[in-house]
């Protein structure tokens, strides 16, 4: 039975969910709550609180840095 389930399970492929990285290691808010695996919402009330990753207000809009949240 084990290793049925062990079969089973390795033929299952993981989706990740796809994520936008511009090119100076910047991420929108939604696409960096994707990455942590929060909901938007989450990071916004963050901010607002001057809790968890640093965001970067640019044109009104907040980015969040690939390295800022893999530290």
């Amino acid at each position: 039975m084990s290793q049925e389930l062990h079969v089973e399970l390795d033929s299952v492929e993981m989706e990740r969910p796809r994520v936008r990285i511009l090119p100076d290691g910047r991420m929108t808010r939604a696409d960096a709550a994707t990455y942590l695996g929060y909901a938007e919402k989450t990071l916004a009330i963050w901010s607002g609180q001057s809790r968890g990753p640093k965001g970067t207000k640019v044109g009104g809009r907040c980015f969040y840095y690939k390295d800022d949240l893999d530290a």
